[in-house]
Formats: structure tokens, sequence, C-alpha cells
């Protein structure tokens, strides 16, 4: 089993890579960087550029999840995914037999969510598994 998380260094997900470290670290399991590559169209010289681009981008924001995780004693798998990060998270979960999956928010409302199909809001409506979602900023 391992623990899955949506990362791309935004608020919520440095906040939600702190959780899934101290879950996969509980849990004694891998923890699985998944970062969605695939741009928006389908063909073209365009895709190939910006998919190119969003590849160097999500490895290096991994790259830095990499560090704290490992630093922490966690092991880490990273999966630059060829697909929207609903679906990169999704399948990464199915082929690592996720415990969880565990993502960010950035502090949407819930109708935004509704309308605009958050992540978090997809996950927890085309996933069976277990979807940990964790705020941007502690509100405690």
């Amino acid at each position: 089993m391992s623990i899955v998380l949506g990362y791309d260094e935004s608020p919520g997900a440095s906040r939600a890579l702190v959780t899934a470290i101290d879950v996969a670290r509980t849990f004694g399991e891998p923890l699985v960087l998944v970062y969605g590559v695939n741009p928006p169209g389908y063909t073209g010289e365009e895709f190939d550029s910006h998919q190119a681009a969003l590849t160097e981008i999500g490895r290096r924001a991994v790259d830095h999840a990499v560090t704290d995780a490992e630093a922490a004693g966690v092991e880490t798998v990273v999966e630059l995914v060829n697909a929207k990060p609903v679906q990169a998270l999704i399948d990464a979960a199915e082929q690592h037999d996720a415990r969880m999956i565990v993502v960010g928010t950035w502090g949407e409302s819930p109708i935004r969510g509704a309308m605009l199909g958050s992540v978090p809001h997809k996950l927890l409506h085309l996933t069976a598994r277990p979807v940990l979602c964790v705020p941007a900023e502690d509100h405690g």
C-alpha cells in the first residue's frame, strides 16, 4: 500500500505534503508524489511544448517534496503522469494500491468547487479510495 499525494507547490499542496509525510511515516508506507502533466488541447506543436514545460515544472516541484519526505525518513516514488490532475491521481492510486489520496485545498467555496470542478471535489466523486483534503491555511 501507499499514500498518494497530488503536489504542485501551491499553499494547499505544501500543507498537504506535511500531512502526507506524517501519514506515510505513521503507516510505514511510501509516499507517491503525483503531478499531472497534460496541458489543454490534444495535438500539435504547442501541445508538445506545453507538455514539456509542465513536465519540467512538475519535476522541480516534486523534487522539493522528495527532499522534505526523505529528510523525514519517508520513502518516495515520483509519478509525472500524462493526464489531467484528477485522472493522474486516480491512476497513481490504482497503480500503487493507495491507502488514501491526499490533496491540498486553497479556500474556494463549495459552490465554486462544484461548478468549476476542483480537484478535491472531483476526487471525492470519482474514486472509491479515501480522499484527505488539507486546507491551505490552519484555521485553528
